[in-house]
């Protein structure tokens, strides 16, 4: 299991020939969102209380193809809002699957069972179905009782079909490592192809602002997981920045490498934060102030350690220093770290130039 050499070979030339040359600030994921509307209700998400007349507003098939091709990102994550409340989400993923492009669609779940019909399956194409913790903790998290129930059903719906799968995790305040070790292995047992996790974020706009984890909890949290599971599950992580998480390397953020697309523009300056919209990529990548950003530097980032921001500058750490990343995957597979915290590889291991 794991990510499908095909792809792992398609994105690393991809990153070797912007790195060959000279292009620093290319994109590496498109972050699409088509719409906002939600069929759940969750805290961590600050996407979901827009007034009514913004979340009825969605990007066409034309609109989605267009900001793919605009972009030029070997991998496009569709989010949201549930994207399967989309109507026109087949034709999205075929057009984009058919450019040759790979498609994680992110899903609660609630609606893969009336929905799965429409879509074929795809090296190209994965689910990646959200969830937060097991049983009723996941259940409290969204807001609805049955909901992880029901994404356990569908994800072995998914994969009876063909579909690959992978699954989402954020983790929050008052999460506890072998809880989360218990979940990972009930995923991985299904059969995933594998894991994505990171802390949440303080949205400005999101009501559970007391869920979420400072950098310190994040790292001591992440840190006892990594040593608990000592190599029991596959990660859809580089190893550098699974090491970030827990603490034990520091990286700057690279906010262009997953521009934002949704029904406003291009989101200035990333997919966490909104500043504003760009009406065009080059804009975004030209006219934003890069050097504000990022812990440090924008006090909204000071506990900021998503993989929307910072899996990029680990990416490309790892192609530049490959022997430091497979010294940092040998010490996740024994769950063993050094105790001091590793400065970053190279000119602090920034995706910039």
């Amino acid at each position: 299991m794991g990510i499908p050499w095909t792809q792992k070979i398609r994105i690393g030339s991809y990153l070797t020939r912007q790195l060959a040359a000279g292009r620093w600030k290319f994109p590496l994921v498109l972050m699409l969102e088509p719409a906002f509307r939600c069929n759940l209700q969750c805290p961590g998400c600050g996407k979901i209380d827009f007034p009514s007349e913004v979340l009825d507003r969605r990007l066409s098939v034309e609109e989605c193809l267009s900001a793919a091709e605009e972009c030029g990102a070997p991998v496009v994550s569709i989010a949201g809002g549930e994207p399967l409340l989309h109507p026109d989400m087949p034709g999205i993923v075929r057009g984009l699957t058919q450019e040759g492009r790979f498609v994680y669609l992110c899903t609660n779940t609630l609606l893969v069972e009336k929905r799965i019909d429409e879509f074929t399956p795809s090296p190209r194409l994965t689910f990646n179905v959200h969830l937060d913790g097991l049983g009723p903790r996941h259940d409290s998290l969204v807001g609805r009782e049955g909901v992880f129930d029901g994404a356990v059903k569908a994800i072995r719906l998914l994969l009876g079909r063909g579909f690959r799968v992978t699954t989402n995790t954020t983790v929050f305040s008052g999460d506890k490592a072998e809880n989360i070790a218990r979940l990972f292995d009930l995923i991985f047992g299904l059969g995933v192809e594998g894991l994505t996790v990171s802390p949440g974020f303080g949205y400005q706009s999101a009501s559970g602002q007391g869920c979420f984890l400072s950098r310190r909890e994040a790292g001591q949290l992440f840190h006892q997981l990594f040593v608990l599971g000592a190599g029991r599950w596959q990660f859809n992580h580089s190893s550098l920045y699974l090491e970030f998480l827990a603490g034990h390397r520091d990286y700057r953020c690279s906010p262009w490498a997953t521009p934002t697309r949704n029904i406003f523009g291009w989101q200035r300056p990333c997919y966490l934060l909104n500043d504003g919209h760009a009406a065009s990529f080059r804009a975004l990548v030209d006219d934003t102030d890069w050097e504000r950003c990022g812990p440090g530097r924008d006090p909204r980032c000071v506990d900021c350690l998503m993989h929307c921001g910072f899996e990029p500058t680990a990416v490309t750490d790892a192609i530049r220093h490959p022997f430091e990343a497979m010294g940092a995957a040998l010490r996740l597979r024994r769950g063993v770290f050094g105790g001091e915290k590793t400065e970053a590889i190279g000119s602090k291991a920034e995706f910039s130039g």
